[in-house]
């Protein structure tokens, strides 16, 4: 239930992004709900691996080259989902991070360990 819960705060998170930026365009529920899963399979199977190969560059940028990192995936997951779409890197880049803000503040509030 929880896992459930989880994807549809991120769906959440993905439609506030076009009321931020007008950058980001997802058309409707439906669409969200395809691209948070997209995208939480692609950070769950791809990113590691990036990560992994991409090591020595992230530490002599002290751990920065992780945002060009998720910015790189979530362009690339609004390349693939139809609806869901980023005008370029850099807007991908700002609304990465608003996605993990708005994803992290949603799921503090409303998945409270008991």
């Amino acid at each position: 239930m929880r896992l459930i819960l989880t994807w549809i705060i991120n769906a959440v998170a993905l439609m506030a992004l076009p009321y931020l930026m007008h950058s980001v365009t997802v058309t409707n529920v439906g669409t969200a709900l395809i691209a948070a899963l997209v995208l939480g399979l692609v950070n769950t199977l791809i990113r590691p691996v990036l990560v992994i190969l991409t090591l020595p560059v992230t530490v002599v940028s002290l751990g920065l080259f992780i945002l060009v990192i998720n910015a790189a995936l979530f362009w690339a997951v609004a390349q693939l989902v139809d609806g869901f779409h980023v005008t370029g890197f850099w807007a991908a880049f700002l609304a990465a991070i608003l996605y993990s803000v708005i994803s992290w503040a949603l799921s503090t509030l409303l998945l409270r360990k008991d």
